[in-house]
């Protein structure tokens, strides 16, 4: 049985332990995977991914199967992000800088080309240009491979209604052009 079907029938059955179990066994690598791509820093997705994971325990039992249960775990990751991002404690705290020599340093790998390592600090450097919430439209579509409709479940802001598709399309075609001329900028491509 697919997990959606599964989680809807354990909440059905008052089995809301047995059912967040399975969702986070299942999407939580991969939900923990986004969280890094977007926060870009796995203290903080390791963090956020608590939260997630709370969350995800203390909602199950309101999740009855109107979208998609991957869509709907996106969701509570994407507000559990948010909700850090509001953190009036993490907006004061000062953060330290970092050189491009420390950033390099925690990529090295005894195996990678030099000619790769900067290609992926190049590709680093114009992900740290996005934002969160354009990381997440990026990361959601074309490394998750969400659907349009999954993407604006996701998205949906709390008690407003769901982001129409042909705009989230347009919002993604800008965000590729921004890409595209920040890789310009970057000499990554001509």
């Amino acid at each position: 049985m697919p997990i959606d079907g599964d989680v809807v029938e354990l909440v059905a059955r008052q089995r809301v332990d047995d059912a967040a179990t399975r969702v986070l066994e299942e999407l939580g690598p991969e939900i923990l995977g986004y969280l890094r791509a977007v926060l870009r820093d796995d203290a903080a997705a390791d963090d956020v991914f608590s939260a997630f994971a709370e969350d995800v325990w203390r909602g199950l039992g309101a999740f009855r199967g109107e979208g998609s249960l991957r869509a709907w775990c996106y969701r509570v990751a994407w507000r559990c992000v948010l909700s850090r991002q509001r953190d009036p404690y993490l907006r004061r705290k000062e953060r330290l800088g970092t050189t491009l020599a420390s950033q390099l340093a925690g990529r090295v790998f005894a195996t990678t080309a030099l000619r790769v390592e900067r290609q992926a600090s190049a590709l680093d450097r114009l992900k740290e240009r996005l934002g969160a919430d354009e990381q997440t439209l990026l990361t959601l579509r074309v490394d998750r491979r969400l659907s349009w409709a999954e993407v604006a479940e996701v998205l949906a802001e709390e008690g407003a209604a769901r982001p129409d598709e042909p705009s989230l399309r347009k919002r993604f075609e800008r965000l590729k052009d921004k890409l595209a001329r920040a890789a310009r900028e970057e000499g990554l491509i001509p």
